[in-house]
């Protein structure tokens, strides 16, 4: 079982990413951190750290001992107005790995301990100073990719979607409250309202939340476009089209791409992986009969599907028996390709299973439908989530949410035959589960723990 680290010593750790940078930054957090600055920094203008006024940024010499390490700057907080609720200095260095090792190096000396992945976000957590959900958001905003990303971060880290589930847990306190009249004083009427009103507005607002889980897994996580179709359909000048560059090899002869290649692009705030693959078709050798059963593979594996027809050459040829049952599977949206050549056949003849929607048509030479293209593909990736303000895309928030929501509606059905203390105990329950989430009323150490590890050090 992992166990917390102590809270109450002073710790310090490089807080910038490593490599190369004009600035470094070396975090200290604890009782002893004043002390520690007196010890490693040589004020300019003679005075010493702890003497200094909280919120003053000073110039001077990171030392070791007789030795001057960097030129650097100081800024001092003092508890609890600091992120973590203690006293905190902080060494600004140039960014150089050498320069910032030397300077971790003398604190550590000078009596800190080299803090763990997180441990500062932990103590502002253990502080009170933000709650679980917003300590989560920090990590999300330092992971985020995409403009997507770091809004639904900051969404988080303000205390807007704690708000939210705020809301939800007095709902499901309102109804506890009926639940508990009805059972204390059954001789008294409690009007129904009283307890489905506040359950379907709980209810009703966790299922908003969780429509969204699949769009903010795909912020966070990315989403795999897989483009399929006949050789020399086009996939790959789409493919560079899209991406705004030449990636994929584009030749007349069918058959030049017989691996595949993976590219990244951002659409809708999605990171995606576009992945040009082998034509389907009858393969004539085995190192293209290969190419085509990886394809099929991509695409199974893919989150969503675009098939590509040759708008210039016959639909009947091409949308055969093969590229139906690649349609049956669903997830799919069919491109008509090559919109500057003449005509063949009309969309309107495409007549496509459950599960796979037209895109338009479109040309990898002119950019025509393009943009269309892209909104359709983000469409399809976020469904219903596309306009809402924040997508939920924490794992552990969305399996809190989700046993939340089973209670809530299980409690109403039982409130519904007039079991009552059942009912009483499902909200209950789905109070906790709400709580886990801030951790507001306690969580044990082994999850906090887990949380916490995969921060990275010095945040």
């Amino acid at each position: 079982m992992a166990n917390l680290p102590p809270s109450d010593d002073t710790i310090a750790a490089i807080a910038t990413a490593p490599g190369l940078g004009a600035v470094g930054v070396v975090r200290v957090s604890g009782p002893g951190a004043y002390a520690l600055a007196d010890a490693v920094f040589a004020p300019g203008n003679g005075s010493r750290p702890s003497a200094t006024k909280p919120g003053r940024v000073v110039y001077g010499h990171v030392v070791d001992g007789d030795r001057r390490v960097d030129e650097a700057l100081l800024l001092t907080f003092r508890a609890p107005r600091s992120y973590t609720g203690q006293d905190v200095v902080e060494l600004q260095t140039h960014g150089g790995p050498a320069a910032l090792r030397a300077t971790l190096d003398a604190c550590l000396r000078s009596g800190a301990r080299l803090a763990g992945p997180g441990e500062f976000t932990l103590r502002a957590y253990l502080a009170g100073r933000i709650d679980l959900l917003q300590a989560e958001s920090v990590m999300d905003v330092v992971e985020a990719q995409t403009d997507a990303s770091l809004r639904n971060a900051g969404f988080g880290l303000s205390g807007a979607l704690g708000e939210r589930l705020g809301t939800v847990q007095s709902d499901i306190l309102e109804a506890y409250a009926a639940v508990q009249a009805a059972f204390d004083y059954p001789d008294d009427d409690v009007p129904e309202q009283a307890l489905e009103e506040p359950v379907a507005r709980a209810a009703g607002e966790l299922r908003r939340l969780l429509a969204t889980a699949e769009a903010g897994r795909l912020s966070r996580m990315g989403a795999r476009l897989a483009l399929m179709g006949r050789p020399n359909v086009g996939k790959s000048s789409l493919l560079n089209a899209l991406l705004g560059y030449e990636r994929s090899l584009v030749s007349a002869t069918p058959g030049t791409t017989r691996d595949y290649l993976e590219a990244p692009l951002t659409l809708g705030g999605v990171p995606v992986t576009a992945i040009d693959t082998a034509g389907i078709r009858q393969a004539e050798d085995a190192i293209e009969a290969s190419g085509v059963t990886l394809a099929k593979r991509i695409a199974e594996q893919a989150d969503l599907r675009l098939l590509l027809l040759d708008g210039s050459e016959s639909l009947s040829e091409q949308l055969d028996e093969r590229a139906r049952a690649e349609l049956a599977k669903g997830r799919t949206l069919v491109v008509v390709t090559k919109a500057d050549l003449t005509e063949a056949w009309d969309e309107a003849e495409l007549r496509l299973p459950p599960g796979a929607e037209p895109a338009g048509r479109v040309s990898a030479l002119t950019g025509e439908g393009l943009r269309e293209l892209e909104t359709a593909v983000v469409a399809a990736l976020l469904g219903s989530a596309a306009g809402a303000e924040v997508w939920l895309g924490n794992e552990r928030h969305v399996a809190a949410i989700t046993a939340a929501l089973e209670t809530v509606e299980r409690a109403g059905a039982q409130a519904r035959g007039g079991w009552y203390e059942l009912a009483a105990l499902d909200l209950q329950e789905a109070m906790r589960s709400l709580a886990g989430i801030t951790g507001r009323d306690g969580i044990g150490e082994e999850t906090l723990a887990s949380i916490f590890s995969r921060f990275c050090v010095g945040k």
